[in-house]
């Protein structure tokens, strides 16, 4: 009888090797994970910094070729409000990170309280930009034909309000879809989800985020302050 035929004694049948859980089927480790996971994050951020830029460079674009209505239609924006959101995103970011370090030591209801505190800050960011929309709903600042502006240029004034609803909605839409993931993240956190050794959707996560408010700390000052004061 063929020896290689010979069925194998149960200690000594192979048995596959059993993956941790929360470790990918196609991972050795979570380190490679983890990796793998924030070399897809940035390269996702990348696509989003092309995707800004091309309305960043459009703006400065036509600030540049019609001044004077860009500078009278930036002088309608309450920069009040911009500098109270811009402090309250550099306070999310800051409970963001934390939620990110409170992951990596593997503490599940610190990463749900500061991810909740998030979630908050980005709330109160929205209603907050909710309330500047109201504004120029109010005083016809809308482009369509009912918008009416009193300075000077009007035609090109519109123009502004185009870019400024079209950059700041679309970071919106960014800070919507974050906290509808972040609700995610906390259910996940609750469950146990993430350990010392699997964190990586947080920190992926946290990436985004940062990203999101990077955005903002660069319309702030583009759209409210540059030229705001020129002759």
């Amino acid at each position: 009888m063929d020896v290689a035929s010979e069925p194998l004694a149960p200690d000594e049948v192979e048995t596959p090797h059993e993956h941790p859980a929360g470790l990918a089927h196609h991972f050795d480790s979570f380190e490679q994970q983890r990796q793998s996971a924030s070399f897809g994050m940035w390269l996702f951020l990348a696509t989003e910094f092309l995707f800004f830029g091309t309305l960043f460079m459009a703006y400065t674009i036509y600030r540049v070729l019609y001044p004077v209505a860009f500078r009278a239609a930036s002088r309608t924006l309450d920069v009040r409000l911009g500098t109270i959101n811009t402090a309250v995103l550099i306070c999310s970011s800051l409970t963001m990170a934390l939620a990110v370090r409170e992951a990596q030591k593997g503490k599940r209801r610190s990463v749900a309280a500061f991810l909740f505190g998030t979630i908050l800050l980005g709330s109160v960011f929205l209603g907050i930009k909710g309330v500047e929309y109201h504004h120029k709903f109010v005083e016809h600042y809308i482009p369509g034909p009912n918008f009416k502006f009193e300075g000077a240029d009007p035609v090109h004034a519109q123009m502004f309000f185009n870019l400024y609803f079209m950059m700041t909605g679309l970071h919106g839409l960014h800070m919507i879809i974050g906290i509808g993931l972040m609700c995610w993240l906390i259910v996940l956190a609750l469950r146990g989800r993430f350990t010392t050794e699997n964190h990586d959707f947080v920190e992926g996560f946290g990436l985004y985020w940062h990203f999101v408010d990077i955005v903002w700390i660069f319309l702030f000052p583009l759209l409210y302050l540059v030229g705001r004061h020129g002759v």
